[in-house]
C-alpha cells in the first residue's frame, strides 16, 4: 500500500518539476513556468506605462518548411517565443523566459538566429 502512494507523488510532476497549474495562471492564461507568468506581469505594466507596444504572445517562427522526400513527409520545425513587443525606441524584441535550456531549445536557438540574423531571442533567466 504504501508503494502505491509513493507512486502517485511521483508521478504528480513531469520532468522539469513544473508548478501546478493555478500558480501559472493569471488573467486567464497558463503560462508553462511561474518564471514566465511573472515577466507576463512585468510586461504588462510596462505596456500600461507605455513604456513598450505591440505585446505579442507565443509568436510562431518557422525554421524549416514542411517536405516530401522519397515519400517520407517530414514537419516543419518551428520556434515559438514567450513573448515580443516593441520599444519606445522602435526595436523589436523577442523574449524566451528560461529555467532550462533542453537540447531541443539549443538547436532551434541556432536555426533561429540562422534563418533570422537581423533578429535575436533575449534570455530571461530566474
Amino acid at each position: 500500500m504504501r508503494y502505491n502512494k509513493y507512486m502517485e507523488e511521483e508521478t504528480a510532476y513531469n520532468k522539469y518539476r513544473v508548478s501546478p497549474k493555478a500558480q501559472r495562471t493569471i488573467d486567464g492564461i497558463t503560462f508553462a513556468s511561474k518564471l514566465e507568468k511573472k515577466r507576463y506581469c512585468e510586461l504588462v505594466l510596462l505596456l500600461k506605462a507605455k513604456e513598450i507596444f505591440n505585446l505579442v504572445m507565443q509568436k510562431k517562427y518557422i525554421l524549416q518548411e514542411k517536405f516530401e522526400k522519397n515519400g517520407v513527409k517530414y514537419r516543419e520545425i518551428s520556434y515559438v517565443s514567450d513573448f515580443e513587443y516593441t520599444t519606445k525606441e522602435l526595436k523589436l524584441v523577442i523574449e524566451d523566459c528560461k529555467g532550462m535550456k533542453t537540447p531541443e531549445y539549443i538547436i532551434k536557438k541556432k536555426l533561429f538566429e540562422y534563418k533570422y540574423p537581423h533578429l535575436t531571442i533575449t534570455e530571461v533567466k530566474k
